[in-house]
């Protein structure tokens, strides 16, 4: 566009709206193509990077709780939303389930990101820089199943995330407790978090988990749909 059209466009002063365009182009938001007298700008890619800081600050206890609801509630279990912080992962949203059986979860509270499906369902989808330093951190797991905190054995176990695009953890950091995560990503195509459920592990059968897994899709999808994702777009 011309500064002329974008002065009409924001309805902002033509000598105000060259000086933030000079702006912008000093620093990189913004670029123009001279052709004859005229000057053609446009917005560049440094400016969508913007967008994507902001939509990582998103408060994702809003994004959708009512959808997170719903599935609490046909699931009869607990739907939380996960992020990383650190080593830790921390749950940053919840919708309760109804029912007289209830969880020791709350937003606000931080555990080694290993021993959880959420923390697991994340890393999974990392860049490699990212998960190198965590690998070294492994917590061992205090349940009947826990296995070892060995990092080549925490990396067989996330490529098995990716390829099933669930994660699972059982009876690992406590008897009788089971969970079932799934990833979401933000409008970079980054991984922002995780959503998923906490239920009795004796309920956690292979069918149960595949079908748990389908609902944690489907909302996962809306996550990174509101997060600015276009390939949740795509399906």
């Amino acid at each position: 566009m011309t500064l002329t059209a974008l002065s009409k466009a924001t309805a902002i002063p033509l000598a105000t709206c060259a000086s933030i365009a000079y702006s912008l182009e000093r620093r990189g938001y913004a670029s123009r193509r001279i052709v004859g007298r005229s000057h053609f700008w446009k917005a560049t890619m440094a400016l969508y990077g913007l967008a994507v800081q902001l939509t990582r600050n998103v408060d994702l206890a809003t994004v959708a709780q009512e959808e997170m609801q719903e599935v609490a509630d046909a699931l009869h279990m607990p739907v939380h939303v996960g992020v990383l912080n650190g080593a830790s992962l921390i749950y940053v949203a919840k919708a309760s389930s109804p029912g007289f059986i209830q969880f020791d979860t709350y937003p606000g509270k931080m555990l080694p990101f290993n021993l959880t499906a959420l923390g697991r369902a994340i890393a999974a989808h990392l860049p490699e820089s990212e998960l190198e330093p965590l690998l070294s951190g492994l917590v061992p797991g205090h349940g009947p199943k826990a296995g070892s905190a060995d990092g080549e054995q925490f990396l067989v176990l996330l490529e098995q995330v990716r390829r099933y695009g669930y994660a699972v953890e059982d009876e690992e950091d406590e008897a009788n407790i089971g969970c079932v995560a799934v990833p979401f990503f933000d409008a970079g195509g980054h991984v922002a978090g995780a959503v998923g459920v906490t239920a009795l592990s004796a309920v956690l059968d292979h069918e149960t988990v595949l079908a748990v897994a389908t609902r944690l899709r489907s909302l996962a999808a809306l996550f990174s749909d509101r997060l600015g994702d276009v390939r949740a777009d795509a399906g």
